[in-house]
């Protein structure tokens, strides 16, 4: 669920400088493994001094360590490494090697956890799909303000069994491949874990079981007689709630903000992967990725893990 696509005014990650050692972290699709050998010789050659491979998971993940040149962006370093695999399904995320490894995990539901929007879902058991996933579209690209768009969907349920969310859950709802691999890894070494979401707690709460997040967040809609009113409750959580959730969290666990990963796919994520020590972008909106700290967009989300630096043999059971 998503919002008005600005660039964060959040932290950026630190220009690097001579002394500071850094990693670029090669991922592909563990369905579909696509890092060969003749690829990562390619991207070495695209850093500094050729650095050698460390392997996290032959075939799906590597890291390449290396000193940057002075002033280089890692964003930058990774689009040069980039072109240099002329289109291979690969992502490179590019980050200071030292606090790699993230202790507050927060992360966005619909489109990034899940494979559907919800809201969408629940508007085809009223014939509206259509007109409510082209308004859908628009929010997680930034072309209309969060809360008024989710007003206006939300009218259009009034009337709907609040049943029917048990049988979205159940036959419609895919979770989205590495995600729970990603939730119950980083809480096995003592990260906290949210799911933070524009859409509702009928949902989170579920998912966040299903995918064994520590809590979630999300709006309220209002219900009547099992029957939803057509009303979220105020006030919505959106892109400025989503930002004060990480700061919240962050504070409560007495961490530093380099110490924090956030992940999502629309506009209203924007704010808090600017303000997380790592923002990624995850099969985002054009306006999303170019903002985000990084982007992942061929790999799932077990990503997040080797980006972390965590090897296979690291990963929790699903």
């Amino acid at each position: 669920m998503t919002s008005t696509a600005q660039s964060p005014a959040a932290s950026e990650l630190p220009i690097a400088s001579p002394i500071t050692p850094y990693v670029a972290t090669l991922v592909s699709d563990p369905a579909t493994p696509a890092l060969t050998d003749a690829a990562v010789r390619r991207a070495a050659q695209a850093l500094p001094g050729s650095p050698p491979v460390r392997w996290l998971d032959p075939g799906i993940a590597a890291d390449l360590v290396f000193t940057p040149g002075e002033g280089e962006e890692p964003r930058a370093i990774a689009d040069r490494v980039r072109e240099s695999l002329a289109g291979e399904p690969v992502d490179i995320i590019v980050q200071p090697l030292i606090g790699r490894r993230k202790k507050l995990f927060l992360a966005d539901m619909d489109s990034t956890m899940i494979g559907q929007e919800c809201i969408d879902e629940l508007a085809d058991f009223v014939g509206l799909k259509a007109k409510v996933s082209a308004i859908t579209e628009r929010a997680m690209r930034g072309e209309l303000a969060f809360e008024p768009a989710l007003r206006e969907r939300v009218a259009l349920l009034r009337g709907l069994p609040v049943g029917v969310v048990d049988r979205i859950v159940a036959e419609r709802i895919t979770l989205t491949p590495g995600g729970v691999r990603l939730v119950r890894t980083m809480r096995a070494h003592g990260a906290y874990t949210c799911l933070v979401s524009g859409g509702f707690t009928l949902f989170t709460s579920r998912i966040a079981l299903l995918t064994g997040f520590h809590e979630h967040r999300a709006n309220r809609l209002v219900v009547t007689e099992e029957h939803l009113d057509g009303v979220v409750e105020e006030p919505i959580l959106g892109r400025e709630a989503k930002l004060a959730t990480l700061r919240e969290l962050r504070a409560a666990q007495g961490l530093a903000a380099h110490e924090t990963l956030a992940v999502g796919d629309g506009a209203n994520d924007l704010a808090m992967l600017g303000e997380a020590g790592l923002g990624i972008a995850f099969r985002a909106k054009p306006a999303v990725a170019a903002a985000a700290h990084a982007r992942v967009e061929h790999a799932d989300l077990s990503a997040l893990l080797y980006i972390q630096g965590y090897r296979r043999e690291d990963f929790s059971a699903d």
